[in-house]
């Protein structure tokens, strides 16, 4: 079974049948056959091999970017211009997106950057409150919630060829807090190392952006 297969068997597995508080409302786009087979012609495309990878763990999907794809960081508009794969969904831009391409091209490309990395999540679906993209650590009552689900996704892909040696978070502040505890009570790498949150370097530092992709690079591929 390949990385891509193995993968797209546990997103098979995943349901909506989650208890949340009452005015959160889940993220779940894997019910739509479309959604399908966008995330299946991206996996299959640049993760169809057995090698292993490091893994980078983000939040949790938002509406525009993997809530409308399926695919982690990537909007339709990176999907089908960058990724040459063609989809359905509103072309919505999100900023997170656009800063994770301008990293991989940093590094040097699509083909490198997937062959040696993985982009998932830390929570495997994502949550609307109010109208607007709500993290899984927003509250501790949705935080208690989604704990048990968190495990098991991540205890899932590890089932993926990786490197155990060391992970990265998507985020320095409470992503990143959260992570590293889990990861310290479960033992699933030797070490977690921060990088900031790409929406957090679009939204506030962009015209910082050089810094933080040599930071990026610094890290993913030195260090």
């Amino acid at each position: 079974m390949t990385f891509a297969e193995g993968l797209i068997t546990i997103y098979d597995k995943l349901d909506d049948n989650w208890r949340l508080p009452k005015d959160v409302s889940l993220i779940f786009p894997f019910s739509d056959p479309d959604v399908k087979t966008y995330l299946n012609a991206f996996y299959s495309r640049y993760f169809n091999d057995n090698k292993k990878r490091f893994f980078l763990f983000g939040i949790n999907p938002g509406r525009f970017g993997a809530g409308l794809t399926g695919v982690p960081f990537t909007d339709p508009v990176i999907l089908q211009e960058r990724c040459d794969i063609s989809n359905n969904a509103v072309k919505k831009n999100e900023l997170s997106s656009a800063f994770i391409y301008e990293m991989i091209d940093y590094l040097g490309g699509l083909e490198f950057f997937y062959s040696r990395f993985y982009i998932s999540s830390v929570c495997p679906l994502g949550f609307i409150k109010s109208g607007k993209n709500y993290n899984y650590y927003d509250d501790q009552e949705l935080l208690n919630a989604t704990i048990p689900y968190i495990i098991k996704w991540i205890d899932d892909q590890l089932n993926l060829p990786h490197f155990s040696n060391k992970a990265f978070s998507l985020g320095q502040g409470k992503n990143y807090k959260f992570l590293n505890k889990l990861n310290n009570d479960h033992g699933w790498f030797d070490e977690i190392i921060p990088l900031p949150h790409p929406r957090w370097v679009m939204q506030y530092r962009r015209k910082f952006k050089n810094i933080y992709l040599d930071e990026y690079q610094q890290k993913l591929v030195v260090g």
